[in-house]
């Protein structure tokens, strides 16, 4: 039996588009306004720069060389790159895989709020409906059954979506897909940040965001938080960019690529932070408050500060449409990517074909999803899954496969050529530096950092055996089946040798 013939971009904008429709989701919106207020306000961009440079852009030409040398999934990149390696690569996978289950549930509720924008559904006090009336929210349980039918349905039809967005192929299907939501997202985007600077008090929430307190700079916690947007905001280091970077032909201007990725995402957090911070500065010039008590982050800010805004601004219907069209559309295309890593590790190991391949890892996705997710716990499960996810997982994976390139197999040399041989932006020694030493240093200090205040601490005031069930074990469970998975026999068909640049690949 022939090894599968992989599959292919079509142009190299096709892969820029997806690229940046997997670095732009749904943290970009909701998560860097607030963390940059609240580390030093315009100072914070300082730091955000610094790490963006010596960490989020290092790793992401380190993701692209891996996935364009070895050209297979993360497992097959990394047994490809060393006959030991290749549990890294499982590790990414089965990180992919529990966040696709929870960042789903996220999508569906932005799809319900775009429904309930029209007509306000949430009434005057957004906090409760979201909460009780929506979620039906039991927070004293660990896990229960109870399931949320208003949760369910759309939870259904977002796995649906992605299934048959995933059946069709990474050109047909994914690159299609992100031609047209990546500048769909954007053009809405825009007018939705047009409309909230022309709200008033849009400048007191601009000044609140974009005043330098320069005594940020010297706390050693605001260049974490830089690190760990840069690094969280860019589908960095749980196999999405090495899956993709798979798919492109060999003479393709990697670094090039990369620059535009990286910078059009960190545009977009700027651009986010800009129409998030117009809006609560309305919000807080009508409540007759600082900015301070209206910022939030995270599912308070999408759920509850916007909805309140809404309710308060003339067209604020039109207004609630845009905002959480965007989340959908920003969530859709990242979850496309995270689905696409599982699938492609699939194919690889088994060589099942695509359509079984994603109808076997999609049913498995949303069974789980729907099992947990759409019930009167979810809320919680969601919080300490993607808590433990983030903070703990992509972390985890990141400096152990930085430890091991940069260190044991002592591939970056190789890596780094393989790049300049193709790249107009050509990397040297500075890179190798960056991702042997800075980034995987700021890495493990971050992750030393977060075990043991989780150890000590618990997480949120949620029940220990919710933290421990859904987070320290889950994690752990990734890191057993990838060993497991690692053990398991290829497909007798493929090479599991450094692939060759044939002349019809280069064209």
């Amino acid at each position: 039996m022939a090894e599968q013939v992989r599959e292919q971009w079509s142009t190299r904008t096709v892969f820029i588009l997806a690229a940046i429709g997997s670095a732009v989701g749904l943290g970009n919106i909701w998560r860097f306004p607030y963390v940059a207020y609240d580390n030093g306000g315009g100072a914070f961009i300082i730091p955000y720069l610094i790490a963006l440079l010596t960490a989020g852009i290092p790793l992401l030409f380190f993701d692209y060389a891996i996935g364009h040398k070895f050209r297979g999934s993360p497992p097959l990149a990394f047994k490809r790159l060393h006959k030991r390696a290749e549990v890294i690569g499982w590790w990414q996978v089965g990180v992919s895989f529990v966040i696709a289950v929870y960042y789903a549930v996220i999508i569906a509720w932005a799809a319900r709020y775009t429904i309930f924008s029209l007509d306000e559904a949430w009434g005057d006090d957004a906090a409760t409906f979201f909460s009780t009336d929506f979620l039906q929210q039991d927070s004293e349980s660990t896990f229960g059954f109870n399931y949320v039918t208003g949760v369910w349905v759309p939870l259904l039809l977002v796995w649906i979506a992605v299934i048959a967005v995933l059946a069709l192929g990474v050109q047909k299907g994914i690159g299609s897909t992100a031609k047209v939501f990546v500048p769909l997202l954007v053009t809405l985007f825009s007018v939705l940040v047009v409309r909230a600077l022309f709200l008033d008090g849009a400048g007191l929430g601009l000044d609140a965001l974009f005043t330098p307190d320069w005594s940020a700079l010297t706390d050693s916690g605001v260049w974490i938080a830089a690190y760990g947007q840069i690094f969280f905001s860019l589908s960095i280091a749980f196999g999405i960019m090495i899956t993709y970077a798979s798919y492109l032909k060999r003479k393709t201007n990697m670094t090039g690529s990369g620059l535009v990725v990286a910078f059009s995402n960190s545009g977009f957090e700027i651009l986010a932070g800009i129409g998030v911070f117009a809006v609560l500065g309305y919000m807080a010039q009508s409540d007759g408050v600082a900015v301070s008590e209206v910022a939030s982050s995270g599912i308070g800010l999408a759920f509850i500060a916007f909805p309140s805004v809404i309710s308060m601004m003339p067209g604020g219907p039109i207004f609630g449409v845009l905002f959480f069209g965007c989340l959908v559309f920003a969530g859709f295309t990242s979850l496309v990517s995270i689905v696409q890593v599982i699938i492609s590790g699939l194919q690889d190991k088994t060589g099942m074909a695509r359509v079984p391949a994603v109808l076997l890892v999609g049913t498995v996705c949303t069974a789980v999803s729907m099992i947990l997710l759409p019930t009167t716990t979810g809320l919680n499960v969601l919080d300490v899954l993607d808590k433990f996810a983030n903070n703990i997982g992509i972390v985890s994976v990141a400096v152990v496969a930085l430890v091991v390139v940069s260190w044991f197999t002592r591939s970056l040399p190789a890596l780094q050529d393989d790049l300049n041989a193709v790249s107009s932006f050509k990397l040297g020694i500075v890179w190798r530096v960056f991702l042997g030493v800075i980034t995987p240093v700021v890495l493990a200090y971050m992750l030393i950092d977060e075990v043991s205040t989780l150890i000590s601490d618990g997480y949120g005031g949620l029940p220990t055996g919710l933290v421990v069930g859904f987070g320290w074990v889950v994690q752990l469970g990734v890191v057993a089946l990838a060993i497991v998975l690692s053990f398991l026999p290829w497909q007798r068909s493929i090479d599991l040798t450094v692939p060759s640049t044939s002349k019809e690949e280069a064209k």
